[in-house]
């Protein structure tokens, strides 16, 4: 029987992966940043003290489950550990021998450098054999459980590929973690066309995705993972958002979440006016794609109306700040109860004139016996002023597996 299903944005959170990040961010130099992905260098101390406030919040409401204890778990199965270094490469294996678990999970965890030869130390040239994972906080990217079965990525980016094996060992070993299946297997996908990425795909009911067509998701890879979903699950509507080329919307979840049953959070000239982005809509049995009037239209007619509000309220300036600040970027603990950086302060006056949602400290709530009761529109907010210089925020930091229907 499976352990993992999400037929859902925002149903009840049930169980989640998280990651707290580790050394692995020391890795990222300012000659480097650039090749991991980073705008700028991380305080490795901050980051672990903000993502474990945000982990005690999730842990009131969810179980919460960390990816290097999954692994550890996992690599103690002959069978994982054997299949995970042949994926790996000789060099991998080589390294790994005679090495006890948690070795291994930090050679996966923070890479293994390799320095070559007499020239390349002559001139402190420095690579890696396996590359290490300062996005693996991140968990978001690499996997999404759509019903019970699971999308394993298949990351943009060369320096991410390791967290495509990571995943496809885990949904494929670990017991907690039992599924229906891999339905894509990004983890074998080797065509350079061909990908998807967590953060692009949004579960809104058992038989309706949204996706987002992203400079990390492409077009062939949407299309294979229609071709999967059609034919093997319950899946019978994917909308598809095409994002501009933006450092800024690298995924749709950095322009687009949902907040509850009939509501999200927008970044406005993407979704609204002359500058909306275009969308389209894949059907199960129809050839082709069709151009639609808008997302919000087509989530209407197939029966899942969703209200807007803005990311920064009104002001435009406002809203390119906080888009930038990740906030839009909320994830749900329950239908109306969000967690977000408290950084983006319009953006949270606009879910509260517009929708009724109260703010709350991190800090207040942890120190609260009582959970908010069901119906009781919150914003748990909390300090990522060092996480969100990774690029994300709080949907970018949960991969959820388990998740109550939101009806």
């Amino acid at each position: 029987m499976s352990r993992v299903r999400v037929t859902s944005e925002v149903g009840r959170l049930r169980a989640v992966v998280c990651h707290a990040p580790g050394p692995e961010l020391l890795t990222v130099t300012p000659a480097n940043r650039a090749d991991f992905l980073f705008d700028d260098l991380l305080d490795m101390e901050r980051a672990r003290r903000e993502h474990a406030v945000f982990t005690s919040v999730l842990s009131r409401f969810t179980e919460v489950l960390e990816v290097a204890d999954l692994l550890r778990d996992t690599l103690a199965v002959p069978e994982a550990l054997d299949e995970l270094l042949t994926a790996a490469g000789d060099a991998i294996r080589e390294r790994a021998a005679g090495a006890n678990v948690d070795e291994v999970v930090s050679l996966f965890i923070r890479g293994e450098e390799h320095r070559g030869g007499s020239l390349a130390d002559l001139v402190n040239e420095a690579g890696y054999s396996l590359p290490p994972l300062p996005n693996l906080f991140f968990t978001r990217d690499s996997a999404a459980v759509v019903g019970e079965r699971v999308v394993v990525a298949s990351m943009r980016h060369e320096v991410r590929w390791t967290e495509e094996l990571l995943s496809r060992t885990l949904f494929r070993y670990h017991p907690r973690l039992r599924n229906g299946g891999i339905v894509y297997d990004g983890a074998s996908e080797r065509r350079l066309n061909v990908r998807v990425e967590g953060g692009d795909v949004h579960v809104l009911r058992h038989d309706l995705l949204l996706v987002g067509l992203s400079e990390r998701t492409s077009a062939a890879g949407i299309d294979l993972l229609a071709q999967r979903l059609f034919a093997e699950t319950e899946v019978t509507d994917i909308v598809v958002v095409l994002l501009p080329a933006h450092r800024s919307a690298i995924h749709l979840d950095m322009i687009w979440t949902a907040l509850d049953r009939d509501l999200c959070c927008v970044y406005p000239p993407y979704f609204i006016g002359p500058t909306r982005r275009p969308v389209v809509h894949l059907r199960r049995s129809k050839t082709g794609v069709r151009e639609v009037d808008g997302l919000f239209s087509v989530l209407k007619e197939l029966g899942q109306p969703m209200e807007p509000l803005f990311c920064g309220g009104e002001k435009r300036t406002v809203q390119e700040r906080e888009q930038w600040g990740s906030g839009c970027n909320f994830v749900a603990v329950a239908p109306g109860q969000v967690i977000a950086y408290g950084r983006n302060e319009h953006t949270l006056d606009a879910l509260a004139t517009g929708a009724g949602f109260r703010a709350i400290p991190a800090e207040q709530f942890l120190t609260t016996p009582d959970l908010p009761p069901p119906g009781d529109r919150i914003a748990i907010t909390f300090d990522g002023s060092e996480l969100v210089r990774g690029g994300g925020g709080p949907r970018c930091m949960t991969m959820p597996i388990l998740r109550d229907d939101a009806a």
